[in-house]
């Protein structure tokens, strides 16, 4: 993409709303534009970003075995009258009416909705295991909506639900989530930390979130440097173990009584951007979700949710991925690989060099952006800083007459400089 033609409304102040860093840096990198409280309009670079995350979580959501559906954003009050949650519910879920005054509600979660589908379709338990997911918007009526995409009113979340014959296949089935919300964090290069923590709304006598390690994270956690450690890679892992490993926010940890040697123990920030549960028959009973079981018995299935924050995901990526010059972004999420400086656009040296490395990358598959804008060099320095692409091309006069470039690693500021064929090479590897 050429920068002359793309639309990326940056910022040159930071706006006075924002109280925390990935607030501040959305909308100066111009990701991001407030609709209202809560609400925002996702502008090219933050969609380019949230499409990169959103498709990590789909690609380790079907490698778990789950299977996409998707759901509407609007679900009738009946569904959720039947379970006996409507009136638990509190008023952060939106509850309206249509044109024949049906009671209707914008879905804070899918419970219902999902055990709907499964109990009109799935009789036997030979049809057993079953694990649909989707990626869909929710709105939830916070009271105080702030801290940008973290804690808005309406977000883009993944919500899975399992369904089994019996407690032991969905502790299989709990387990399996478990290790795939481990995977998914750290092929976005965060650190993921599973924590105990409370059902809440949803239900259920099993829970655990997951916090990613962020220097400006909301709550202090301290946990088992062994996490780290943990091989993710590997076809079994040991869930005894990894669920056994400590770990605990601020206003649970005792240093007096904690199990873990000094040596091993680590702490820092957290934030949440995961949460599972385990809730057994709580929907599928009320809701008569049951299958025939081995001897003919009707049998009410055991389920699970699991669900991730994708837009709040960003935001913490911001947190735990950032510098006084703005954000570093990790390769995998990137709404570009590679940024590409022509510091004098009027220059025909300059402008071969760079069409040649913009076309070359393009066509190896890479997405680049070329500021070919009429700005000054300092103003294209600071946009590249401030969005943070993972590689940082410079393209000036005297290195264009020698065919040189200048390479730069966004992470770290190791610079080089080389000719075309090696560059692309460095960049490919």
């Amino acid at each position: 993409m050429r920068l002359s033609r793309y639309f990326l409304p940056v910022l040159k102040e930071d706006p006075a709303e924002a109280e925390i860093i990935s607030h501040r840096l959305m909308l100066r990198a111009g990701m991001i534009q407030q609709l209202s409280a809560g609400i925002y309009n996702w502008l090219p670079l933050g969609w380019a970003v949230l499409r990169k995350v959103e498709q990590i979580v789909r690609e380790e959501m079907d490698r778990s075995g789950a299977i996409e559906i998707l759901m509407p954003t609007i679900q009738p009050a009946d569904l959720w009258i039947e379970s006996g949650r409507y009136n638990a519910y509190g008023p952060e879920m939106l509850r309206i009416r249509d044109r024949h005054e049906r009671a209707m509600l914008y879905g804070p979660t899918n419970e219902e909705n999902v055990t709907d589908i499964f109990r009109r379709h799935v009789q036997s338990y030979r049809q057993l295991p079953l694990n649909l997911y989707h990626i869909q918007w929710k709105f939830r009526d916070e009271v105080r909506p702030r801290f940008g995409v973290m804690r808005g009113r309406e977000f883009l979340m993944k919500d899975a639900y399992s369904f089994d014959l019996d407690y032991e296949g969905a502790r299989r089935a709990y387990d399996n989530m478990f290790v795939a919300y481990l995977r998914t964090f750290r092929r976005m290069g965060l650190t993921a930390i599973p924590m105990q923590a409370e059902s809440g709304p949803i239900g259920g006598n099993m829970s655990h979130e997951f916090q990613i390690l962020a220097s400006t994270g909301e709550s202090a956690v301290y946990y088992d440097a062994a996490f780290e450690d943990i091989d993710l890679a590997a076809d079994e892992v040991d869930m005894e173990r990894l669920k056994s490993l400590y770990a605990a926010a601020d206003e649970k940890h005792d240093p007096d009584a904690c199990p873990v040697p000094a040596e091993r123990l680590r702490a820092g920030r957290g934030i949440e951007v995961g949460h599972i549960f385990y809730f057994g028959t709580k929907y599928s009973e009320p809701m008569r979700a049951t299958v025939a079981g081995p001897d003919g018995e009707s049998v009410p299935v055991e389920m699970g949710s699991y669900g991730i924050g994708v837009s709040r995901l960003v935001g913490a990526l911001i947190e735990a991925n950032h510098d006084a010059r703005g954000i570093v972004w990790p390769d995998a999420v990137a709404p570009f690989r590679v940024g590409i400086v022509n510091l004098r656009h009027d220059e025909p040296a300059c402008t071969r060099l760079a069409d040649d490395l913009y076309g070359r990358l393009r066509r190896a598959g890479v997405d680049v952006l070329l500021d070919d804008r009429d700005e000054r060099a300092g103003a294209k320095f600071a946009t590249m800083e401030l969005i943070g692409l993972p590689w940082q091309v410079t393209i000036g006069p005297r290195g264009a007459r020698a065919g040189m470039i200048e390479l730069k690693r966004r992470r770290d500021g190791d610079m080089a400089e080389l000719g075309l064929d090696a560059a692309v090479e460095r960049i490919l590897a």
